[in-house]
């Protein structure tokens, strides 16, 4: 960091790279309040398919609240210098992400079979746009996890404040994504 940038950031009391991080964040849930808005306005239209979320969504939403939490526990150990944990932890959550979208593409075909197709009714439209992407979300965030997995695994652990902000930037998207999921699988089961 330049002398000018630590000289701000220690005035500002929030690093840069987190205040951008933030400022994406909420671009995206104006995205998704945007979905969601929508949603209620083309339901209320008329020509609404009912019909039940299949459980597979459900069973997602409690892989991703764990992914979050196993990474919130990696962040700890990492800290703490166990650096076994920490891997160990973060391999975990990595592949919890991708267990995630496994998920969510069986909870389309699960779709699929009862019938709510991608093009037919605007129902079943909303919520494979919705999912696919957040999905997409994840995707980056797994992405970003992958990142962060060379560097667990091919640095000599040591806790710097570059590495510290890295994680906390990583940490940072995948509880956003995670809580975003939640806000999503919620308004669709208050709506159905």
């Amino acid at each position: 960091m330049t002398g000018a940038v630590e000289k701000e950031y220690r005035q500002n009391k929030i690093h840069p790279q987190k205040f951008l991080l933030w400022a994406g964040l909420a671009s995206i849930f104006m995205m998704f309040a945007a979905f969601t808005s929508a949603y209620i306005v083309r339901q209320a239209a008329g020509n609404w398919l009912e019909f039940r979320l299949p459980d597979v969504f459900f069973y997602s939403t409690g892989v991703i609240i764990l992914s979050s939490l196993v990474l919130h526990g990696s962040y700890i150990a990492f800290l703490k210098g166990n650096a076994t944990l920490y891997k160990s932890l973060m391999v975990t959550a990595f592949l919890l992400g991708f267990a995630f979208i496994i998920l969510q593409y069986q909870g389309w075909e699960a779709l699929q079979q009862i019938g709510v197709e991608l093009t037919g009714n605007p129902a079943g439209s909303f919520i494979y746009v919705i999912s696919g992407v957040h999905a997409a979300h994840v995707l980056g965030g797994i992405g970003v996890l992958a990142v962060a997995l060379i560097h667990a695994f091919g640095l000599p652990h040591k806790v710097t404040p570059k590495r510290k902000l890295r994680f906390e930037l990583t940490l940072t998207y995948w509880h956003f994504v995670d809580l975003l999921w939640v806000y999503l699988i919620v308004f669709f089961v208050l709506q159905a």
